[in-house]
């Protein structure tokens, strides 16, 4: 029999892997909902954008609202958030009433996963006992985003791209049922510290105005007047977010965690991974389907083996790896890999679609670059903060990945053609994706470099 503890770290973690699993499963069947509303290749990026966006916007503000509202309340809020909006999304009459629903899709997951971690860490307090539950808990993400892909191409194929919405509302209303019944009653915050969501508000509008204006950058001609007043608007909006944070009682961000270079250089890393990883996802997508002419379900099973290469690598050589290396030459290596994912995607386009070089590409993005990427750069940004940061500090990383993911792909699709039914991904695309991929790589280089010095000097 499965004890209570276990049945809620179950719950917990089930959550959790729908909100990964989101995040990559819409990028194979983006070509069909492409198909499907007649749009161009620019447009349909705005699908991946608007989530990225509005779940890194509000993540933080997710996890303060869980420690003042309690976290049942804010787990089950955006788990039935994220029923709804996946029901609407599947119900869609229009491309405009979809985007609207995968943007609020975003704010959704924004409250399921710090709430979901809280959960976890406030039902295991024994030190091991909590250690292993959150490789749990950690393990139902990685298994998320690693199978999003392949079941996103299956599901598409199969049963249209719809489901790959709908086979979430039965899955999360099991979810609300079960944490309604099972999961601890909240106690109210001793604080009467509200959270600045007026400040996680302005942050996201900023964003989405910046990621509109980089997208208008192709027809700046036509939208000359609507991009100056967007450049005004965003930079009036940065000195008030800026005026709120140094002045408020308690800001939505601490500023002291931006004290140590360590974790400032990390953040920034850490945003150019997301917007390297997310537009090469949504490049590999369209190319595969469109220009390789492969079915959803076919480029699906393609890349189920790099899922599994992804989890074998986590498991049994990151570990190796990591003692053998410090931190800075790991996350080196990561991004050396990311690059030469982007390389061979060049090279493949060059040699018409050169399936060798494709297979090559993934192995070192998605099979073993992103593990190694993303496991350092969250050591990094954590390792000159105080430990009553870490959480704060982890949370902005999070936040910087996935904003650089959505600007990043829109200035991506800025090289996309437009037409519907021919090629879509163009080898300018794929040179801007490893120029994201060059500038980490490069960034990373320099300050280990001075690292290296001033450890010598000293």
């Amino acid at each position: 029999m499965i004890s209570k503890k276990n049945l809620i770290l179950i719950i917990a973690s089930i959550g959790i892997f729908v909100e990964a699993l989101d995040i990559a499963i819409v990028n194979l069947a983006i070509p069909s909902i492409q198909t499907h509303y007649g749009l161009t290749g620019d447009a349909v990026q705005w699908l991946q954008t608007l989530y990225v966006l509005l779940y890194g916007g509000f993540l933080i503000i997710g996890g303060k609202l869980s420690d003042v509202i309690g976290r049942k309340t804010i787990f089950m809020l955006g788990a039935a958030l994220f029923l709804l909006t996946s029901l609407g999304a599947g119900l869609s009459p229009s491309f405009h009433l979809l985007a609207f629903f995968r943007a609020v899709q975003g704010l959704g997951a924004a409250l399921i996963m710090p709430s979901a971690f809280s959960i976890v860490t406030h039902t295991f307090t024994e030190k091991q006992e909590r250690a292993k539950a959150i490789g749990i808990f950690s393990s139902f993400a990685a298994i998320g985003s690693g199978s999003g892909l392949s079941l996103g191409g299956i599901i598409a194929t199969y049963w249209g791209w719809q489901w790959v919405f709908f086979m979430n509302v039965p899955v999360l209303a099991l979810v609300i049922l079960l944490a309604w019944i099972y999961l601890e009653k909240d106690v109210p915050a001793k604080s009467n510290s509200t959270p600045d969501v007026w400040s996680g508000l302005l942050l996201v509008l900023s964003l989405l105005m910046l990621s509109y204006a980089v997208h208008e950058l192709g027809d700046i001609g036509k939208h000359y007047w609507t991009l100056l007043a967007l450049t005004g608007a965003i930079i009036g909006s940065y000195f008030v977010l800026k005026h709120r944070l140094t002045t408020l009682e308690s800001p939505l961000i601490d500023l002291s965690v931006f004290k140590s270079r360590v974790t400032v250089n990390g953040i920034v890393v850490f945003m150019l991974l997301g917007a390297f990883f997310t537009g090469y996802l949504f490049l590999l997508s369209i190319m595969l389907q469109k220009d390789m002419q492969f079915s959803a379900a076919r480029a699906g099973v393609t890349l189920v083996p790099f899922s599994i290469l992804s989890a074998l690598f986590a498991k049994f050589a990151l570990p190796y790896v990591m003692k053998r290396l410090n931190i800075w030459q790991t996350s080196i290596v990561g991004m050396v890999l990311m690059l030469s994912g982007a390389v061979l995607l060049v090279l493949c386009i060059l040699n018409h679609y050169n399936f060798a070089a494709l297979l090559f590409s993934v192995a070192c993005v998605t099979g073993l670059g992103m593990t190694i990427c993303f496991t350092s750069l969250s050591v990094i940004c954590v390792q000159e903060v105080e430990a009553k940061h870490y959480g704060l500090a982890s949370s902005v990383a999070t936040t910087s990945y996935f904003l650089g993911g959505g600007v990043g792909l829109s200035l991506l699709s800025l090289f996309l053609k437009s037409n519907a039914e021919t090629a879509s991904v163009t080898l300018t695309a794929v040179l801007v994706l490893g120029l994201y991929a060059a500038i980490g790589l490069v960034w990373l280089l320099i300050y280990n470099r001075r690292k290296s010095i001033a450890f010598n000097m000293a």
